[in-house]
């Protein structure tokens, strides 16, 4: 075997202390993958998946010459991934890049190994990389992600393109599929198929202070019964008391934001029981970073940095990135001893802990409760069990009454894998690829879109011709009627350079469209807040507040002879609540009026978190309204003055100011009260600067002077 693997790999595994390899890697080796053969591999987590796609990558390195990528769903997987293969072979040229998706990023030609998001890379292959024929290896982390209906189709896509149009190695890697075989078959791939674990998951539910476990090494329906440590009669508390007593740590999933934060406060008092002295000061020192992660608290802020004081946190996507960090970073230090996060913890960064408990198993969802499904159970079940501390994991599903157990137990506890389905075959979601084919100049006519499309998951799985032809004649006819292609011949068609720009900016065809025409009337800053929200890019929309639903009613009828509003219903949103995408644009009005954050989440009923994404997807949108206007001669200095007031959340009297670095929201409100207006005032006002900056900061402000 060492004849076959490079010897920088082997230095680095000796270095790691990596002595041997797991089942699933030697059988991945076995397979052909050092030999650039495809391969699927299906193992649990912590089975060694990532060491897998370290040998294919850097074989294809150093072994042929060549370049590997790695490809993740999530952003933070990937920043992850990244750090740890970086830290492996400090030696060789590594670069991320999960941003920015109007870039071809000429720079990331000079790199070995690229760490990517699935969006960026096809964004990537839109802008046309000319270095596509210098991968070797191509990963595909989380490939089970085929089956998610907002992130499934891209990824689809990018694995059918990247197949035809580059002859690289591909290792897609799932911890829980159920059809690993169906996609083996899609890639031409061998399969590796494991159900080995390093550390052994014990599996149950819970009632009334006993855990319902399958015994090990028996039959299926072979229960067993343990009764829990602790003395609590509220489930999670017991359950979080014996993994207390056992100096272990816990994750509780729950189904909303609002039950994981609850979930933290219950549990606060058995966390801060079992704190050391020690303990306590360091989380005090994280209480304050998580408290003064924004300019000024909100509720959540100061209702989170008294929860960490006690060793407990609460987790999900109203937190900003980085409360999110800080908290992750003291739990595998040991500090924090529980998390109560909602179900996004479990499939992205690599948290694992010895006790993960399931507390919700169902959810709400578009208008009712629905049952999580098996594999994503069996994902938050992955995070039980720590290589490097624990003999075993423990996962448990909570049941409220005792009738409830068996239909638990059938369901998840010896549940199989469920087959991941293709979501590919639908006119919103191909709408946007078809145009980035004609863009491209990648696929031109019909014929060739329909073959490709055959050759994708979903044609591999349901391989209906008819079907897929009806969905590319019915895009054809849309995408030509926005403008956005043109016929070349009979059934060829090329990009117009509108369409050609929508394609390069990532939006949505629907979308761009919906812009383009609310560009043709004169907009006041609401009207401009509106366009770019009323987007499938922007859902999901803040609730409607009764103020939106009254304002945009008298809004659209004041308008009503020119208002961008009459488009609504014409450009196939009439199905979507206009109100609620009204109410987004005055949430962000709010914002550059400067109101509180704190006011922002109360009024919109929306987090701290959930207020950044907005303002981050808003930032891209009206970006790309402003490159569409330029290619359509269209007014655009107002939208331009829009945008620097979202990014800093500010007036327009500050715009002049917040030209400056180091100058921001709060800053240039600070000068501006104090008299000192203009970048032209402040050039004149060094005493008084320095006295309302401080001298650190008023010397790099002045420093840009010279």
């Amino acid at each position: 075997m060492k004849g076959r693997i490079p010897n920088e790999i082997l230095e680095s595994l000796q270095a790691r202390g990596i002595s041997r390899f797991t089942p699933p890697q030697e059988a991945a080796i076995g397979a052909g993958m050092l030999q650039g053969g495809n391969v699927v591999v299906a193992a649990p987590t912590a089975s060694g998946k990532t060491l897998i796609a370290e040998l294919a990558c850097i074989n294809a390195i150093i072994a042929h010459r060549k370049k590997a990528v790695y490809i993740a769903p999530m952003r933070a997987l990937v920043l992850e991934k990244f750090g740890e293969f970086r830290a492996a072979y400090p030696y060789l040229r590594t670069g991320v890049s999960i941003g920015d998706l109007d870039s071809g990023d000429r720079w990331l030609r000079d790199y070995d190994i690229l760490f990517v998001s699935t969006e960026k890379f096809d964004s990537l292959l839109r802008h046309g990389i000319e270095w596509l024929s210098d991968i070797g290896c191509i990963v595909f982390d989380e490939v089970h992600m085929l089956g998610d209906p907002s992130r499934g189709p891209t990824l689809e896509v990018l694995i059918t393109k990247l197949a035809s149009m580059c002859g690289a190695q591909m290792v897609a890697l799932s911890a829980t599929v159920g059809n690993a075989d169906e996609i083996a078959r899609w890639l031409k791939a061998k399969l590796v198929v494991s159900n080995w674990r390093p550390v052994r998951l014990k599996k149950g539910v819970v009632h009334e202070g006993v855990a319902y476990c399958s015994r090990e090494d028996g039959e299926e329906n072979d229960v067993v019964q343990e009764a829990l440590g602790g003395s609590s009669k509220i489930q999670e508390i017991r359950i979080l008391e014996d993994t207390l007593s056992r100096s272990k740590q816990m994750l509780a999933f729950y189904s909303t934001k609002r039950n994981a934060e609850a979930g933290a406060v219950k549990l606060a008092e058995t966390a801060e029981a079992v704190l050391t002295p020690e303990e306590k000061v360091r989380l005090n020192a994280l209480s304050d970073t998580i408290l003064n992660a924004l300019e000024r608290p909100t509720e959540q802020c100061t209702k989170l940095s008294g929860l960490v004081k006690r060793g407990i946190a609460f987790h999900h996507a109203g937190l900003v990135n980085a409360q999110r960090s800080a908290i992750e970073e003291a739990f595998r230090a040991g500090l924090v001893k529980a998390i109560c996060s909602t179900t996004t913890l479990g499939l992205g960064v690599n948290l694992p802990a010895h006790t993960v408990l399931i507390r919700d198993i169902s959810r709400y969802d578009s208008g009712a409760n629905e049952m999580l499904g098996v594999n994503e159970v069996l994902q938050l079940f992955g995070r039980a069990g720590r290589p490097k501390y624990d003999k075993e994991g423990r996962a448990f599903i909570i049941a409220n009454y005792k009738d409830r157990i068996p239909e638990l137990y059938r369901t998840y506890i010896n549940a199989r894998p469920e087959s991941v389905d293709s979501n590919l075959g639908v006119i919103p979601v191909l709408r946007t690829h078809m145009l980035a084919f004609i863009a491209g100049n990648f696929l031109n006519d019909t014929a060739a879109i329909e073959r490709f499309l055959l050759r994708s998951f979903y044609g591999f799985q349901y391989n209906n011709e008819r079907h897929i032809k009806n969905i590319v004649d019915e895009i054809v006819e849309d995408l030509m009627g926005f403008g956005f292609i043109e016929e070349t011949g009979r059934g060829s068609y090329g990009a117009t350079k509108v369409g050609a720009r929508v394609s390069e900016l990532y939006i949505d065809p629907l979308s761009a469209r919906w812009m383009l025409n609310a560009m043709e009337r004169k907009l006041d800053t609401v009207s401009t807040l509106y366009m770019i929200c009323n987007t499938l890019e922007m859902r999901p929309y803040v609730r409607a507040t009764a103020e939106a639903e009254e304002m945009y009613s008298a809004y659209r009828y004041i308008n009503s002879d020119r208002s961008l509003f009459s488009e609504y219903e014409r450009t196939g949103y009439g199905y979507y609540d206009p109100a609620r995408a009204f109410s987004t644009a005055l949430m962000l009005n709010d914002w550059i009026d400067e109101k509180r954050e704190q006011d922002i989440v109360k009024k919109y009923h929306t987090t701290p978190g959930e207020i950044f994404s907005k303002l981050s997807n808003a930032d891209w949108m009206i970006y790309s309204a402003i490159e569409l206007a330029k290619l359509t001669r269209k007014p655009m200095h107002d939208m331009i003055n829009v945008r620097v007031r979202i990014r800093y959340g500010i007036r327009e009297e500050l715009l002049d100011l917040v030209r400056l670095e180091q100058i921001g929201r709060v800053r240039a409100r600070t000068l501006y009260v104090n008299g000192i207006r203009t970048v032209a005032e402040l050039r004149d006002s060094r005493p008084a600067a320095e006295r309302l900056l401080g001298k650190e900061v008023a010397k790099r402000v002045f420093d840009q002077f010279i």
